[in-house]
């Protein structure tokens, strides 16, 4: 079975004591995670070490930072680069966020590079894909997020692509309320193994973890879950609550 995974996204939240205290209720409760599950904690940069230290010792749980720079290092004020992450122990970082992409103008073409950075400092990306409201309107939003994998992740290599992560976000359900129908979302998530699958191979796209993203809770997780390609959820608000993200970790496949 494909690796099953709850991704919490805390983006610009929490102080760093109430980072800690969610950290600890997280971990205070007997998780038994299987070898094909993971969590992991995605924490804004000033916390990455200190939950790094609460989750020590953990079995399959991580901690990831929520972006990175295009460089390795220079005159690059208030970036943050792979290599430091890397040097502090980082496994995974999220790349192309739809907050990223509209607040930051990040293209495919920048996050090309950014996948490049990661990969070359051992960094593995959770890298997110989706498309907005007026594209799923028009019915194209298939053909949107193609061109979103060609064009920031088909230059990879067959190797480096094997066992990728990525989140598709439908836009229109983030932060909204609005969640994507069960089946919008096993056919979103079948396209973009069909699309690895044309480019690479079955056995590369059966490889490749494709996350829901969209207003996961705990309500709704284990029916999403359910679905035969979508292995998990990248978690945004319901991250933030600890007993609604313990949930959400125990509705993996």
């Amino acid at each position: 079975m494909r690796t099953q995974i709850a991704a919490a996204n805390w983006k610009m939240n929490l102080a760093l004591s109430e980072a800690e205290a969610l950290v600890d209720q997280l971990i205070a409760v007997p998780h038994q995670l299987n070898n094909n599950q993971l969590v992991i904690l995605a924490v804004p940069f000033p916390y990455l070490i200190a939950v790094q230290n609460k989750i020590a010792g953990k079995k399959n749980i991580f901690v990831a930072a929520q972006n990175c720079y295009t460089k390795k290092s220079g005159a690059f004020t208030g970036e943050v680069s792979a290599a430091m992450l890397q040097s502090i122990g980082v496994e995974y970082v999220v790349l192309g966020h739809s907050e990223r992409r509209e607040y930051f103008k990040e293209d495919n073409s920048l996050l090309a590079d950014k996948v490049n950075i990661a990969l070359e400092h051992n960094l593995k990306p959770v890298f997110c894909c989706g498309e907005p409201l007026a594209v799923r309107e028009a019915g194209t939003q298939d053909k949107y997020v193609e061109t979103q994998l060609q064009e920031s992740l088909f230059h990879l290599s067959e190797h480096e692509i094997t066992g990728f992560i990525i989140a598709y976000e439908p836009i229109w359900a983030i932060g909204t309320g609005k969640t994507a129908t069960n089946q919008q979302a096993q056919d979103m998530h079948a396209n973009i193994r069909s699309v690895i699958a044309g480019k690479y191979s079955v056995t590369v796209a059966d490889s490749i973890s494709i996350l829901y993203g969209g207003s996961v809770k705990a309500s709704n997780a284990k029916e999403i879950f359910s679905m035969t390609d979508v292995d998990g959820g990248l978690v945004g608000g319901a991250s933030l609550i600890a007993d609604e993200f313990i949930t959400i970790m125990n509705s993996l496949k």
